[in-house]
């Protein structure tokens, strides 16, 4: 248990900020999943520039690491580019 009032407020700060990026992560998540499902190209065009702006964002307060973003909109590119 917490012994000091800054370490019972990192605590709460934490559980806090634990949440929101699990948030946006799973956001992000089902983001990716639900452009991976889709076998329409120009739909998959569409939506391609929110999710990759959306990995940017998160990429960039660190919510997820820049290379996982970087490797995410690259297979999601060549996903697209494989359909017909």
């Amino acid at each position: 248990m917490a012994n000091h009032k800054s370490s019972e407020k990192r605590i709460r700060q934490t559980k806090t900020r634990t949440l929101h990026n699990r948030y946006y992560a799973k956001t992000m998540r089902n983001a990716v999943r639900k452009l991976r499902a889709l076998t329409d190209k120009e739909e998959a065009l569409k939506l391609y520039p929110n999710v990759q702006t959306m990995l940017d964002k998160l990429a960039k307060k660190n919510i997820i690491h820049r290379n996982k973003a970087a490797n995410l909109k690259s297979s999601l590119a060549k996903h697209i580019q494989g359909l017909a």
